[in-house]
């Protein structure tokens, strides 16, 4: 029997110029950074061997096969082309070289949402947003309780949803992708919509479709958790091109390998940015200051020094440190006061302690945001993911914990007492 996805030596190479920001002041920014020789403040794909003169290779000579009932994952860094190989396939654009065979219909499940009309109710959106993706209005007619009961907005389904909440509007248009009758599910990320319960109905879809019903999945995701729990398969992309391709346990063990940082002190300038950043702190270099490896006692703080260069004058923005597992899925994050006070042009040294004591025995990696907030909304600045791991250790006198069935955050109770009555 046939694969029934194959692809071949597949590349996209995407021209790069100045114009294109997304805005005029941006533009212009750009275009006087490059005629003074000074660094693009809008600039955000690292420089590399796949930046060539005025183009940028995405994906240069992917090759692999899918059978049919296989599930699966594709992991790799920020920029590694991930969600470029995911548009090819679904034909959101086309490739520079290469060929894509499909033997059966796609769900795509890239962008959920798009299409919805904000002055239509749910159900009229339910028809819609089924027909762009392919189904007839007999199918949807027939799957219309279902797609409803899933998204969990029944009591607003005749309501326009612009008065949607975010989560509401991107419930229902799960809902509908996912009740597509198809061979191929392509999925990117979208099992992070939701709230937690609503995110596990979503991989438990997910999974019953691989498992049950013989459907053929294409997952990209940074949870590896999920990628662990969905796929029999993985592949890594790096650059642009497959590094691995095989056991899910053994890619995870070799992407976490890649980027996992256990060095006190390290240079942040040429890591990668993604995202909507605003250049105007950058964090430039990081130093653990009070040990010289990365292993603490969960009641020792972590003090850490930052370079940190100012492209303009800023007032009152945070610092921010997420904790993840080592599968990458958050746990916590710690976040200061608004501190961070800084002059263009200028450099400074922001020093920080962390206390560690809420985290049990395990393993953590580091991620560090530099933001503004006013009103409820936040303005990202810099943003460093997976940074550095570190460990705890448990101190002496601890209690016993299973992190399995407790959790990686120790929690105490204050002010108990008993009285007998």
């Amino acid at each position: 029997m046939k694969p029934i996805i194959e692809v071949k030596n597949l590349k996209k190479r995407y021209r790069l110029g100045v114009i294109g920001t997304g805005s005029l002041a941006g533009d212009l920014k750009s275009y006087m950074a490059k005629i003074t020789k000074k660094q693009d403040p809008n600039l955000t794909i690292e420089q590399s061997e796949r930046k060539k003169g005025d183009s940028f290779m995405a994906l240069n000579g992917v090759s692999f096969t899918v059978n049919k009932g296989e599930a699966v994952g594709v992991i790799g860094s920020n920029g590694a082309g991930k969600s470029t190989l995911l548009k090819l396939i679904t034909r959101v654009t086309s490739p520079t070289d290469g060929e894509i065979v499909l033997r059966g219909r796609i769900a795509s499940m890239l962008e959920v949402g798009t299409g919805f009309n904000g002055e239509m109710t749910g159900r009229e959106n339910i028809y819609m947003n089924g027909a762009i993706l392919g189904m007839t209005k007999s199918e949807i007619d027939r799957k219309l309780e279902d797609i409803i009961a899933f998204s969990e907005c029944r009591d607003f389904i005749d309501t326009p949803v612009k008065r949607y909440s975010s989560g509401m509007y991107v419930k229902l248009a799960f809902a509908v992708a996912a009740h597509l009758d198809s061979e191929i599910m392509i999925m990117d990320e979208v099992l992070a919509v939701g709230d937690a319960k609503f995110q596990k109905k979503c991989l438990d879809k997910m999974f019953d479709a691989a498992n049950n019903d013989g459907k053929t999945i294409l997952y990209v995701s940074h949870n590896m958790a999920t990628v662990k729990r969905l796929c029999s398969r993985c592949i890594i992309l790096n650059e642009g091109k497959i590094i691995f391709d095989g056991d899910v346990d053994r890619a995870i063990e070799i992407y976490l390998g890649a980027i996992g940082n256990s060095a006190v002190k390290g240079d942040l300038s040429q890591s990668p940015r993604f995202g909507d950043l605003k250049p105007e702190v950058k964090l430039m270099s990081y130093k653990i200051s009070n040990r010289d490896f990365t292993v603490f006692e969960n009641k020792e703080p972590l003090k850490l020094e930052f370079e940190v260069k100012a492209f303009k004058t800023v007032e009152k923005a945070r610092l921010r440190m997420i904790v993840k597992s080592p599968e990458l899925v958050p746990i916590g994050a710690f976040t200061s006061d608004e501190v961070i006070n800084v002059t263009e042009g200028e450099n400074y040294k922001l020093e920080a302690e962390f206390d560690l004591s809420n985290l049990v025995k395990g393993k953590y990696i580091a991620s560090f945001l530099i933001f503004y907030e006013k009103d409820g909304v936040i303005e990202e600045y810099d943003s460093v993911s997976d940074v550095f791991f570190f460990e705890i250790q448990e101190s002496k006198g601890d209690l016993p914990w299973n992190s399995h069935w407790l959790g990686n955050i120790r929690m105490n109770i204050s002010n108990v007492k008993i009285e007998r009555v």
